[in-house]
């Protein structure tokens, strides 16, 4: 399937705002207006929109602490965002938690937790439990190369393989894992590989070119609803900031971040808009000032946001028992017919 050019528009637009929406989040950290760290993904966009973009209407997502341009891919308003950065009363998490760590259900967007490789179990009860329903879901969630080496990852894609489960498992190889270079944490050529031994199938894809991350997500996520059971995509990338905000990344060589600020995903899409004649620099710059005067409304109203205040009867911490019940007998009536 290929890219139209109103869908490569679109793209554009995901990679810019996730980059300026990242830009006011550092703003908002060094102004000591955020809660918690900030853990970029300059440099990795290309690989989480163009994977979220394959995903479909009813599909499932569970980012990581990069991926917040799958966030946006899937709906979620860059103020809703800075809320919850800010740990606003009206934030999705109701100031409870920070960065990515919120659920926006109706939008099939669900918050990873904090142990790295979990998500992969998660991700996969979740298309069980849908099977079980007689939908055809299929869930995404990402790891970086160190997450690949926790036993977490293992048990679950191991689980998921024998239930030929449909995930697809975006593997962000940026070559650092905190400080560790992927090297001296792995012995394995790719992490591809580590599909082989557990029955998935799996494909490499340079991750700073957008469009062949979408095609090659698109086949995963294919593969996936078609029974075929999980997919291993390892997105070839580069973290070109430390593990977080605070992390001066000082274990980096200085020409090895020139070389890769060089293969910017986002200026690399840009001469392939050019060369096409999809969107030429006079519309770009209009999306650029668009997506500017939309995140300078979402910072005003997010500042003006209120704080949260403790509340004695801890409301929103528990499920509702009645309502729990009662969904839990209308689900299992409806399973039976």
């Amino acid at each position: 399937m290929t890219t139209s050019p109103e869908q490569q528009r679109d793209l554009y637009r995901h990679l810019l705002l996730t980059r300026l929406l990242e830009e006011r989040m550092v703003s908002l950290y060094r102004q000591g207006k955020m809660t918690g760290g900030l853990f970029r993904c300059l440099g990795q966009e290309a690989t989480a929109v163009g994977s979220a973009f394959a995903l479909e209407e009813g599909d499932l997502l569970i980012p990581i602490i990069r991926d917040l341009g799958a966030t946006l891919v899937r709906g979620a308003r860059p103020v809703d965002i800075l809320r919850q950065v800010m740990t606003k009363a009206d934030a999705p998490a109701r100031g409870r938690d920070g960065f990515l760590h919120f659920c926006l259900p109706e939008k099939g967007l669900y918050s990873a937790i904090a142990m790295l490789g979990t998500a992969v179990s998660v991700v996969a009860g979740m298309v069980l439990a849908d099977r079980y329903l007689g939908k055809k879901t299929v869930g995404m969630t990402y790891l970086g190369e160190g997450g690949t080496s926790t036993g977490a990852f293992h048990e679950g894609i191991n689980f998921a393989s024998v239930q030929k489960l449909p995930i697809v498992v975006v593997l962000e190889f940026n070559r650092y894992s905190y400080s560790t270079p992927s090297e001296m944490q792995c012995g394995a050529a790719t992490l591809a590989d580590k599909a082989a031994g557990y029955g998935v199938a799996s494909a490499i894809v340079d991750g700073n070119d957008v469009l062949a991350v979408v095609e090659a997500a698109r086949r995963a996520v294919a593969w996936a609803r078609e029974g075929n059971g999980p997919f291993l995509l390892e997105c070839k990338t580069y973290r070109r900031k430390g593990h977080a905000e605070h992390d001066g990344q000082a274990y980096v060589d200085p020409e090895e971040l020139a070389e890769w600020t060089r293969r910017d995903p986002i200026a690399r899409f840009e001469r392939h808009l050019d060369e096409g004649g999809v969107l030429d620099a006079a519309a770009r710059e209009a999306v650029r000032a668009g997506i500017d005067a939309e995140l300078d409304a979402a910072v005003a109203e997010a500042e003006a946001s209120p704080a949260p205040i403790p509340d004695p009867e801890f409301r929103g911490v528990r499920a509702d028992e009645e309502a729990v019940v009662k969904r839990r007998e209308e689900t299992f009536v409806g399973g039976l017919r």
